[in-house]
């Protein structure tokens, strides 16, 4: 289950990736646009912005991401669905997909699906973290493999769901796209907490630890949480009142059917 109100607590830090992805997209006036992994709607309501005259929808597998989503007072439409299951409407000209296919094992085929279902000249435009080896998720796995947690939790963590940009890259050209890739590591200032909890813990349970709580039971989870935190406060001190967390980014953004009107 996702909590809305903790994937928000770090609401700038993590709105950041997706202003940066959708500002390489330049596309003027696509007719519809989707975003995939809609989460509680704040960022795709942005989108209305960007382009007024578009049917806008969200989709996310959360219900309770959805239900925080239609709330908002937007011109967007929002809908539960599995990305894994998606198929473009015919008249999709941007797909944005947001912090999400880290949790899909073997998205690359989703990718070469979605370019070659989109119209020609279409816009798809992805971001995924890019942080899985970094002290953070080291001390996770770490955490995570030892007793009592090892056999419930191993399962549960890979050691890297995502490629590398030229990886997406070189996917996203083989189906026929022009592409632009890149990486960006954003050094997040995170405040300490007043309740002594470390920053990168609380910035953990809205997304890495999710599976980890909902795995565990309530006194299994704080036992955890807490030999979690005395790690991450060893990797992260706090300095002048904050934690530095890089945070690594990657990004694609791929025109479809580009290739193929260069051939023509």
């Amino acid at each position: 289950m996702w909590d809305p109100t903790t994937y928000l607590r770090y609401g700038d830090e993590r709105s950041r990736p997706f202003h940066d992805l959708v500002a390489r997209v330049p596309a003027e006036r696509p007719r519809a646009v989707t975003d995939l992994g809609c989460g509680p709607g704040t960022l795709t309501a942005t989108l209305a912005g960007r382009w007024p005259q578009a049917r806008l929808n969200g989709i996310d597998s959360s219900p309770e991401m959805i239900a925080r989503a239609t709330a908002l007072d937007t011109p967007a439409t929002f809908a539960v669905g599995d990305v894994r299951s998606w198929r473009p409407e015919p008249d999709v000209d941007v797909v944005v997909c947001n912090a999400v296919l880290q949790w899909v094992p073997g998205h690359q085929e989703l990718l070469t699906r979605w370019a070659a279902l989109l119209p020609a000249g279409a816009w798809l435009a992805v971001q995924v973290p890019g942080n899985f080896d970094a002290p953070s998720h080291r001390a996770l796995r770490a955490v995570a493999g030892r007793e009592p947690w090892r056999e419930t939790l191993a399962p549960l963590l890979r050691e890297a769901p995502v490629d590398d940009p030229v990886d997406y890259a070189a996917l996203l050209v083989g189906a026929g796209c022009a592409v632009d890739a890149w990486e960006t590591t954003y050094v997040h200032l995170l405040p300490a907490a007043a309740n002594g909890d470390h920053p990168v813990l609380t910035w953990m349970e809205g997304t890495a630890l999710r599976p980890v709580r909902a795995a565990l039971t309530a006194a299994g989870w704080a036992e955890f949480r807490a030999e979690l935190g005395i790690r991450l406060a060893q990797e992260y001190p706090v300095r002048q009142g904050q934690v530095y967390f890089p945070f690594r980014r990657i990004f694609a953004v791929a025109r479809t059917g580009a290739r193929a009107e260069e051939n023509t």
